[in-house]
């Protein structure tokens, strides 16, 4: 986390070299080897429409993702290749340090905020990223997914 007043310019470059150029470029360079038909899901974060302290330079970073990805379903479209973003909610992960998993106040803070009353772990995100890659979601393209058990609703 790091504060709005307190984030330094090397570290919003670094959040959006990661985060942004990443994502651009790493796509740009892998899309010779795309199949027509082909998917591309990009992912962000709940905190694209909710604020959090701390998080700005990472949320302002990750809404740049879900602008590029409806980019990239118009401009691939042709090809009938789909662009889409996963917005996960408070997930057991490494992010932060761990802290959604590790900390048991972190973690309880996140499960009162979400309807099915825990956070999040990898294996709630993996299947929805798999619907998107299947062919059977051939017409689902340009969106912004919410995959957060109901967090913040």
């Amino acid at each position: 986390m790091i504060d709005y007043a307190e984030t330094t310019e090397a570290q919003f470059d670094g959040l959006f070299n990661v985060h942004v150029k990443g994502v651009f470029f790493l796509t740009q360079a892998l899309l010779p080897l795309f199949a027509d038909g082909g998917r591309i899901v990009n992912f962000s974060s709940g905190l694209t429409r909710v604020s959090f302290p701390g998080f700005s330079a990472y949320s302002a970073a990750k809404g740049a993702v879900e602008i590029l990805t409806i980019y990239m379903a118009k401009e691939l479209g042709h090809r009938g290749i789909t662009a889409n973003t996963i917005a996960p909610g408070a997930i057991e992960t490494d992010f932060l340090g761990g802290s959604v998993r590790d900390m048991p106040a972190y973690n309880d803070t996140f499960a009162a905020m979400t309807a099915l009353g825990r956070v999040g772990v990898p294996d709630d995100i993996g299947p929805a990223v798999a619907n998107l890659l299947g062919s059977e979601n051939r017409w689902v393209n340009a969106q912004r997914i919410k995959v957060s058990g109901g967090q913040n609703i």
